[in-house]
């Protein structure tokens, strides 16, 4: 008997363990296993899975991590919505490590990811909108509520990795309308959108891209440091959020497939 969660986090760099008493489940899907076992736990009187993206000894890099077979298993459990937690890098001299980013944009840099589930047929998603509006109106009421600032819009770049950027490409992204900046954001956004669920980014800023200071370089031992220092904020947020969600989902999410025919039968 499959596990049942109605509301999903995928978890980030340094966000291995979300619940502190939670049952583990494997799942498997025709994309092969998820990045780890899904984790339920009954959150704010609902049933909640925790997948962490890069498995909870970070085995999966970014251009390796499963996101097909991620989303569908969160899919085929019953997931509908999805929180989607990040580090990021910022672009923006006014969004300093520590912050809090709610993006409405996205630009996709990777190169040679699988980002669909459509491999044949000539079959077209809209995707002008990469996340949910009702996600993220939950998210800025939590934070109000919570008094967390957060950021309120803004474009992120999702680049291939492993590699940081060059201060050249830091400046291009900004210069092309980037926010901040990150290796995992894409194909998950498009792969949640293709199997009609809503799904919402939440990007911790963990340091200042090449490109935005003259004298610094980004390191993994400063992005690691800065992510763990703000998991306890950024737990907390994530938790008052997942109450603030709606039942019913009245956003297009939902009809984000209608007219169209997925190549596989949905759990």
């Amino acid at each position: 008997m499959r596990p049942f969660a109605e509301l999903a986090i995928i978890g980030g760099s340094g966000l291995y363990a979300l619940f502190d008493q939670a049952a583990e489940h494997v799942v498997t899907t025709p994309y092969g296993p998820p990045s780890d076992p899904i984790a339920v736990a009954e959150v704010a009187g609902r049933a909640v899975a925790f997948l962490p993206r890069h498995g909870r000894d970070h085995r999966h890099p970014p251009h390796r991590i499963p996101y097909r077979a991620n989303l569908w298993a969160l899919r085929s459990i019953g997931v509908r919505q999805i929180l989607a937690p990040c580090a990021v890098g910022s672009l923006r001299p006014e969004c300093g490590p520590g912050a809090f980013v709610l993006p409405d944009q996205l630009i996709d840099r990777t190169s040679g990811r699988v980002q669909t589930y459509y491999d044949e047929g000539a079959v077209h998603v809209s995707f002008a909108d990469p996340y949910c509006p009702a996600g993220r109106a939950s998210v800025l009421t939590a934070a109000r509520q919570q008094e967390v600032d957060v950021h309120d819009g803004g474009a992120m770049v999702v680049v291939e990795g492993p590699r940081f950027s060059t201060r050249a490409e830091s400046r291009w992204y900004a210069g092309i309308g980037g926010t901040v900046i990150n290796m995992t954001g894409h194909p998950e956004a498009i792969l949640a959108r293709e199997l009609a669920l809503c799904y919402t980014a939440i990007a911790l800023v963990t340091d200042f891209d090449a490109g935005v200071t003259s004298d610094e370089a980004v390191t993994q031992d400063e992005v690691f440091r800065v992510f763990g220092e703000n998991t306890a904020r950024l737990r907390a947020l994530l938790l008052a959020v997942v109450g603030r969600l709606p039942d019913q989902r009245d956003c297009r999410c939902p009809q984000a497939l209608d007219g169209l025919t997925l190549p596989f039968d949905l759990p």
